[in-house]
């Protein structure tokens, strides 16, 4: 017998399972009761994925040897297995019992615990590992997780660190302690993090996705993009890939193949795929249809409507309106310095008002204004979604204003769970959301013409004027630098485009080179991008044939005052098409600096326009890129009707309603009032017109 039973172990270290489990089995026909044959086997099954088995010969070998750490330490194992891990608890102790010291059975018990989410014993009970054994790297990332689940994080990445430390090699730990170097902001850390999970493991798909959404949110686009086009190698049809990958090749002025990849994208998404994010869709994208689509599969896969919504129909009665903005990062963003006079305008005796921010507070002169314009300032960058969207139905807030809309640092998941009687979807998103839990869209008559509201999932408010709100108390730097302090030519015509990168198309690019082409000495003045953007845009000149030094890009401004002061030195803002100047052509426009743009088909490409006819400028309208080039010359070729223009704006600044910020927050609240009186008498939403007050019956309302 005993040779019998060396044979079979010795198939069994060869390797040869089935064939020792067979010898095993008729050596327990010929003796039921041998130990060594009855656990070998279980051994046996347990590696042949037979747990059940496996279990009941363990058992039986424990009977016969009662005192086995080894036989009561492998049932309690397939009994985890088998999820019985109340009956694997009993095991474990009935071995700890025999002798406390033995340290993979303690981290078992811990195992059992955990699972039986008995969460703080299972966490002493690897400490009680740990402290006989320092260096056993599964105890220190079963400690991890046990504290994760203790949501107690800063502990939780030691034990994950230091698991990795005694295991270079265990992509588990090295996984969650990218997640949390993440979740605490220590980004490099990070990063370097993940390329110690890539070089084990080149191919692993969620750690190439996080490492270039890192990156972008970094803003090392051309990185990035290398990291989703291997991302796509390994995972062709991964959700949003694509898209990410076009948004981080437009940040860097990369336009290979831009037209195809642009046409794919919009085929895909009408096949119904999960191929870009909704903001990076409406970068690139002429289509109002293809960006209504591209938010409902959005919204359908990410934040799907609450089966079971916070408010369910109740009206309120409250002696004043309640509102409640969602807001982003406020410490100076572009949303933030629209929008912030308006907070200061509302009338309190109407309105509540409430913040509820989920940005950084960096201590800034912004963020403190904003904050003090309002009666409640609530911080709910620690609450989840639910949390957030209970403390809106728990104060009664009967309109909720998103700022954010769906843009890369939204929380949409709040409103998905519908807290409020109305939620509006306003400013920091110029498209629809497509989500049926948004009851309004607040634009204007340019933005959204009324033959394109099946375009949105919204009901359209149509402000009077434009939706675009400005602060007209925006200081502007004395004295104005001159040319040779901004790196500008002495003399030459400038022109310039202080959009951002991503908005720079070719199309409108051939369109500027051929403006610097026949407008001798003049120059394209341009903010300072990342290095692949300028370098790309500096090639892209020159195969046009245009000497790079022509393109100029200004450093980034220290102060918005000193950035506004700069602009008066440019002579006309060139806008971009499909995705228009917004925030920018209201700075331009404030400094006094004549924008010329060109009427797109989407919301996102119309802004411009808005804010030019509020400020009485319509003429610097065009309605395609021939018209747009051809008024550029024109008024680079005509210093007189220039200086007309400037002097209009000039004066216009002072009347015209883009600037009125009083005018704007009556007009804001009579939507405002009009969407909850419709909500009090039990109407469904539906889209309407704000008229319009005459300015002299403009009253500053007192806070």
């Amino acid at each position: 017998m005993i040779e019998s039973l060396q044979d079979a172990y010795r198939l069994h270290q060869a390797g040869k399972i089935h064939e020792a489990a067979q010898r095993y089995s008729e050596i327990l026909g010929a003796h039921p009761q041998n130990f060594d044959a009855l656990y070998l086997l279980g051994f046996a099954r347990l590696q042949l994925g037979l747990p059940d088995d496996a279990e009941r010969l363990f058992g039986e070998a424990a009977k016969v040897n009662p005192q086995s750490l080894d036989a009561l330490r492998n049932r309690g194992c397939a009994l985890q297995q088998l999820a019985r891990h109340a009956e694997a608890l009993a095991c474990y102790e009935r071995a700890l019992a025999i002798n406390p010291h033995v340290v993979p059975i303690l981290v078992h018990r811990a195992d059992a615990l955990f699972e039986l989410k008995r969460i703080e014993e299972a966490l002493s009970a690897y400490e009680s590992a740990l402290a006989l054994r320092g260096d056993n790297p599964q105890a220190w990332y079963n400690r991890g997780i046990c504290l994760l689940t203790l949501d107690r994080t800063v502990e939780a990445l030691l034990c994950f660190e230091q698991a990795c430390n005694l295991n270079p090699h265990d992509l588990h730990a090295l996984i969650h302690c990218s997640i949390l170097l993440l979740k605490q902001g220590r980004y490099r850390e990070a990063l370097a993090s993940m390329d110690r999970i890539l070089a084990i493991e080149p191919a692993h798909l969620d750690t190439l996705v996080t490492r270039a959404t890192l990156l972008t949110g970094t803003r090392l686009y051309e990185e990035a993009g290398q990291g989703y086009e291997k991302a796509l190698t390994v995972a062709p049809d991964h959700p949003y890939l694509r898209g990410e990958l076009l948004q981080c090749r437009l940040y860097c002025c990369d336009w290979r193949s831009i037209d195809e990849q642009r046409q794919n994208i919009a085929a895909e998404l009408l096949a119904g795929k999960r191929v870009a994010r909704p903001m990076a869709n409406v970068m690139w994208s002429h289509s109002p249809k293809d960006q209504l689509l591209c938010a409902q599969i959005w919204v359908a896969h990410e934040f799907p409507e609450a089966t079971s919504p916070l408010w369910r129909g109740e009206r309120y009665r409250h002696d004043r309106i309640r509102i409640a903005y969602l807001a982003p990062e406020l410490n100076g963003n572009a949303v933030a310095t629209q929008i912030v006079g308006i907070f200061e305008h509302h009338d309190r005796s109407r309105f509540e008002t409430t913040m509820l921010a989920f940005g950084r507070d960096e201590g800034s002169e912004m963020r403190a204004r904003v904050q003090n314009s309002f009666e409640k300032f609530i911080d709910i960058r620690i609450q989840n979604d639910t949390e957030a969207a209970k403390l809106l139905r728990e104060r009664e807030i009967d309109i909720v204003i998103d700022l954010a809309g769906i843009t890369g640092n939204c929380r949409t998941g709040i409103l998905a769970l519908r807290p409020s009687p109305v939620q509006v979807n306003y400013l920091g998103f110029p498209a629809t959301m497509g989500a049926s839990y948004m009851d309004y869209l607040i634009a204007d008559a340019t933005t959204i013409a009324p033959d394109q509201q099946a375009y949105y999932a919204e009901k359209i408010v149509y402000l009077p004027d434009t939706y675009m709100p400005n602060d007209n108390t925006r200081r502007i730097a004395i004295p104005a630098p001159g040319r040779r302090e901004a790196c500008l030519p002495e003399s030459g015509f400038v022109f310039c485009s202080f959009n951002n990168s991503f908005k720079i198309m070719p199309e409108m690019f051939d369109v500027w080179v051929r403006l610097l082409t026949a407008v001798e000495d003049s120059v394209l003045w341009l903010p300072e991008f990342h290095p692949a953007a300028m370098n790309n845009l500096r090639r892209e000149a020159t195969i046009r044939g245009v000497n790079a030094e022509r393109l100029v890009f200004a450093p980034f401004a220290a102060a918005p005052e000193q950035h506004l002061a700069r602009m008066q030195l440019a002579d006309l803002f060139l806008d971009t098409l499909p995705y228009n100047a917004h925030s920018t052509a209201c700075d331009a426009l404030w400094a006094g600096l004549p924008v010329l743009t060109c009427l797109g088909d989407t919301f996102a490409g119309r802004v411009a326009a808005s804010v030019l006819q509020a400020a009485g400028l319509p003429e610097l309208i065009t309605a395609s890129l021939q018209e747009f080039e051809a008024s550029a010359l024109r008024l680079a070729r005509n210093p007189a009707a220039l200086a007309e223009i400037r002097a209009r704006l000039a004066r216009n600044r002072q009347t015209w309603p883009l600037f009125d910020t009083a005018r704007f927050t009556r007009h804001l609240e009579s939507a405002y009032t009009t969407m909850w009186e419709r909500q009090q008498r039990g109407d469904a939403p539906a889209s309407f017109a704000v008229k319009a007050i005459p300015s002299h019956d403009v009253i500053e309302a007192r806070f």
